[in-house]
């Protein structure tokens, strides 16, 4: 390696800088460059008969090829100067964008490439031109008999029944009365109702019959009695807590028949049962009379089984719909069997959140355009005023669908029902709020499933007056015929799908029989351009296999009884004790 440079660039060094060649056999000082006839050289072959000739040209051609070789000369010492300093890398990227530049200025700018920047995925709302361009395979496609196959997994785990025991000792005296408000929707306010029970049980208190809150949202003024049948209520329960209808005069009395001067517990979300037993236990029975305003969520999700036995008791037995609510929810249920008839009056339910709220909230984007957008940013500013305009917030309609948080489009739900295998003779019961721009956007779900049905279409005006103005009471029709059907399909969270999912699995042996999609799996495949009807296919059955597997599920810390029953409110049955209970009936 004599006479070569030290370079920490090693073999990578070498192959770039490679050694001159061997000088041309001749006398010293022939030159490193190397190969070219010298003047002297070419004067020495004058004698030598057929050189003279070849000689000249010779010299001729090392004239030219001397300017040459100083060139390299001078480079090679350069380079070798920068290795043995090692500031190669200091110019390496400078010699590499002069480069760069020398070579793009030799090219013709219509021979540059273009540079096409792809949109960030999820940012286009592609379902539209994926129905378009897969509508004729799906209808093709004559798959028939989902509805009978679609839960094959009843047993994993076992099959479960209600189990929540009567008590049949008395109760002793009352530590006083507890009064709360329930705020919130239909299902919000169930939650109040529960778990007040459950803290009245609990403390060994009397329960004020719960006041409803009116919001600003749901805009309903209805009372305990026009969604819930309290004489029911108050019977489940007299073996259990005390429940009144109003507050004894006498109580009345010492507090100036004025509420507000009763105490109120401001209880923070999630409170452990031991903040009862330690706070609010000690107020009671010193007032004998206290408010806890507002109720919603105000219990943790973990409890004493004694606890949860009575939030498994409020909610599964004691709370009935009341007989207005009841008596509508039987004939349309009714009425969507009869439209079953070719399967077995088994239908599907539902819950589909694509109301015009619900997508301002989400800051989604779909294909309206600049109408879209105002409608939307009015919508975010009247509803949540200053929310999502706060200076620094950063919105990515694009990273929101690909995490699965966009509400569905009604579109969206019908491709992925064909495509987990029901077909267009099934029948739908849609259950959800005013749907937005419903003519355009209901126009392809109709299309795919045309035995569509909503508790619209189902009742006649004057069957729907009572109910008409009053959200709750219409959400609990809505609850009671999805609590029926055969598959019952959530496409947003909320408290209306959790309740129900845990209603079914009370009913249903423990299985929920409900679809819940993986979105975040959805928004890929949707966002495909270029998938096929098959492939689409065979990704949404095994999307509802798994939600057949996970029908029946255990809850854990931290989950909601009220979604998970089991093992609180319910207990497991062997398959020989389930195969007898089926003959008995």
């Amino acid at each position: 390696m004599q006479g070569h440079a030290y370079s920490r660039l090693g073999s990578f060094g070498a192959a770039a800088f490679p050694p001159p060649p061997p000088s041309s056999p001749g006398p010293a000082g022939a030159g490193a460059g190397g190969g070219s006839w010298t003047p002297a050289k070419a004067g020495s072959a004058r004698g030598i008969p057929g050189i003279a000739a070849s000689a000249a040209t010779a010299a001729r051609v090392g004239v030219a090829h001397r300017g040459g070789g100083v060139a390299r000369r001078v480079a090679r010492a350069v380079l070798a100067t920068l290795l043995r300093r090692q500031a190669v890398f200091l110019f390496a990227p400078l010699l590499y964008v002069a480069a760069m530049l020398l070579y793009m200025g030799s090219l013709p700018l219509d021979a540059v490439p273009r540079i096409i920047a792809r949109q960030p995925l999820g940012s286009v709302y592609r379902s539209p031109q994926l129905y378009r361009r897969l509508r004729a395979d799906m209808d093709a496609d004559n798959s028939t008999g989902a509805l009978a196959t679609v839960w094959r997994h009843t047993y994993i785990g076992g099959t479960w029944r209600p189990c929540i025991n009567n008590m049949t000792n008395g109760l002793p005296e009352s530590n006083g009365y507890i009064y709360v408000e329930a705020n919130g929707g239909l299902n919000q306010q169930r939650t109040s109702i529960c778990n007040a029970v459950a803290i009245a049980g609990f403390l060994n208190a009397t329960l004020i019959i719960p006041n409803f809150h009116f919001h600003s949202i749901w805009r309903d003024p209805s009372k305990f009695s026009d969604i819930y049948d309290k004489d029911h209520f108050v019977q489940r329960l007299q073996n259990d807590v005390r429940v009144v209808d109003k507050i004894p005069d006498f109580i009345m009395e010492q507090f100036g028949h004025n509420l507000s001067n009763v105490f109120n517990f401001k209880i923070k979300a999630w409170a452990r049962i031991r903040y009862y037993n330690d706070v609010v236990l000690p107020k009671l029975v010193e007032e004998r009379f206290i408010r806890i305003s507002p109720f919603a969520n105000r219990l943790s999700f973990d409890a004493p089984f004694a606890v949860q036995r009575l939030r498994c008791l409020a909610n599964f037995e004691a709370l009935k719909f009341s007989k207005p609510i009841v008596s509508l929810s039987e004939t349309l249920i009714s009425r969507m069997r009869e439209r079953s008839v070719e399967s077995d009056g088994k239908y599907i339910s539902v819950h589909l959140r694509f109301e015009e709220d619900m997508i301002a909230f989400s800051c989604c984007v779909y294909d309206g355009g600049d109408e879209e957008k105002k409608e939307m940013d009015a919508a975010r500013e009247i509803g949540w005023r200053g929310k999502f305009t706060k200076r620094g917030r950063v919105i990515r309609p694009g990273i929101i669908r690909m995490n699965g948080k966009c509400p569905l489009t009604p579109l969206e739900v019908g491709l992925m029902l064909r495509g987990m295998g029901f077909s267009n003779k099934t029948a739908i019961f849609l259950a959800s709020g005013k749907i937005y721009k419903a003519e355009k956007n209901m126009a392809s779900l109709l299309e795919m499933f045309p035995l569509l049905q909503t508790k619209e279409t189902l009742a006649s005006e004057e069957e729907l007056a009572p109910f008409k103005n009053f959200s709750s009471r219409m959400a609990a029709v809505d609850y009671s015929i999805c609590a029926q059907s055969e598959v019952f399909v959530t496409t947003q969270g909320g408290n209306f799908p959790h309740f129900l999912m845990g209603h079914r699995r009370y009913l249903y042996g423990g299985h929920s029989k409900t679809i819940k999609p993986d979105k975040r799996r959805l928004a890929v495949l949707l966002d495909n351009p270029r998938i096929g009807w098959k492939a689409l296919k065979r990704h949404l059955l095994n999307m509802r296999a798994h939600s057949d597997a996970k029908g029946i599920e255990m809850k854990r810390p931290n989950e909601s009884i009220y979604t998970f029953p089991c093992p609180d409110c319910m207990c497991r049955l062997n398959r020989t004790e389930h195969s007898k209970s089926k003959q008995s009936r």
